[in-house]
């Protein structure tokens, strides 16, 4: 997954500008964004402080790494339930 080029602390300010009454499309001229990524950082970030948007970003890296990790203890499963299945 690409790494945003926007820290939290960025995006959050970016969010709380547009909360204030700025225009958006003179916030994404200004901070180069489209209006659906202001509109996305809204929905995700809004009303959320900087330190709990880090930890909102490490958790969901935690929970990115657990699902790989299961999507593969699955995957070695189904393969050791179809050998144990075949008849020797």
């Amino acid at each position: 997954m690409r790494k945003s080029r926007f820290s939290e602390a960025q995006i959050i300010a970016v969010v709380r500008e547009h909360d204030a009454g700025a225009k958006v499309e003179e916030l994404c001229r200004r901070h180069g964004i489209s209006s659906t990524t202001l509109y996305k950082w809204k929905a995700k970030f809004g009303g959320l402080t900087v330190p709990e948007a880090k930890r909102l970003r490490g958790l969901e890296d935690e929970n990115r790494r657990l699902k790989h990790l299961l999507a593969e203890s699955m995957l070695d499963n189904q393969a050791l339930k179809g050998l144990l299945s075949k008849k020797w």
